[in-house]
């Protein structure tokens, strides 16, 4: 246990809850209660690196941008990306360093505005699939799609949304000085809201307008500096097959060869359970020890197996 690293995701949850308002007052009280979590694992000796979903907050800005057009420049998606780090950044880095001071716990906590280089041929810049923005009707989409470039799509419920690219992540732009960062002794807050996605062009990098899942950014994170553990934290206790389900069965344990099967049966919904199943197998594959999948409220105990669902090799 001592001085392994764990890379701690919290899911969007831990800041903006789904019936809440979005409240500067409502997220700073739900980071605080994600905080005293992660220091609980702390003092067990784990060196912590946090990283973060951003969907309702990069979707407010995304709107805000939208709203005020007219009076200032809006700035294109990966900006707002790259706005939401930095909010959310501050909301967790300022909690973490009150509970730390609580504890008697003197480490330094930094939060890094981190790029994350995406493939420029990745097949999901052909067929954007993800929802960003406020609902519209047919006549709204329509006149969206003839004003700009946008990408216009209808859901289940006849409403259309925008949606963007969700390419896979390759590489955190940087892991060198986040890997020089746990070295020395300090809590990193990186990658938050899957990062900023960046291609490379000969040798620039190049925001691009997409969204990284931040279940599989966390995972790549974890690879690139070396982390032994993967804490995926949500809102439920553990994970099923067959969820909401009569044959519903909770899971304590499973193999990697077990998750890989269960992912082939198609048990895990995209864009819910199954990054996270992806996130937990492509970390064990590429060198981690353990992937665990658990609520925001029992991290500590998640980690020491009395909770959530744990894969292992």
């Amino acid at each position: 246990m001592k001085n392994k690293t764990l890379v701690v995701a919290l899911g969007g949850n831990a800041i903006l809850q789904a019936d809440e308002e979005g409240t500067y007052r409502e997220q700073l009280s739900n980071v605080q209660k994600a905080v005293a979590e992660i220091v609980n694992l702390i003092k067990e000796g784990y060196r912590v690196v946090i990283t973060h979903g951003n969907g309702p907050q990069v979707g407010n800005l995304y709107i805000q941008n939208s709203l005020a057009g007219e009076v200032v420049p809006p700035m294109p998606f990966d900006v707002c990306s790259a706005e939401s780090q930095g909010l959310i950044g501050y909301f967790i880095q300022q909690e973490m360093q009150n509970e730390l001071a609580k504890n008697d716990i003197h480490i330094p906590v930094v939060t890094f505005i981190t790029q994350v280089l995406v493939e420029s041929d990745d097949p999901a810049f052909k067929n954007p699939t993800k929802p960003i923005g406020p609902f519209h009707n047919k006549r709204e989409a329509d006149l969206l799609g003839q004003k700009t470039s946008f990408v216009m799509k209808e859901d289940s419920n006849r409403r259309w949304r925008r949606v963007i690219p969700s390419p896979r992540p390759i590489s955190i732009v940087e892991k060198e000085i986040i890997k020089k960062s746990i070295a020395d002794g300090c809590i990193v807050i990186a990658a938050g809201g899957g990062g900023i996605p960046v291609i490379k062009k000969g040798k620039e990098l190049i925001g691009i307008e997409a969204v990284i899942d931040k279940d599989l950014s966390a995972c790549c994170l974890g690879i690139d500096i070396n982390a032994e553990i993967l804490l995926i934290l949500t809102d439920i206790e553990k994970v099923a097959l067959n969820y909401n389900t009569s044959d519903q069965k909770w899971i304590d344990r499973m193999s990697l060869e077990e998750a890989k099967r269960y992912l082939e049966q198609g048990h895990f919904k995209e864009g819910s359970m199954k990054p996270k199943i992806e996130a937990g197998v492509r970390f064990l594959e590429n060198g981690g020890e353990r992937s665990i999948i658990g609520s925001l409220l029992s991290a500590s105990s998640a980690v020491k197996d009395s909770s959530g669902t744990t894969i292992t090799l």
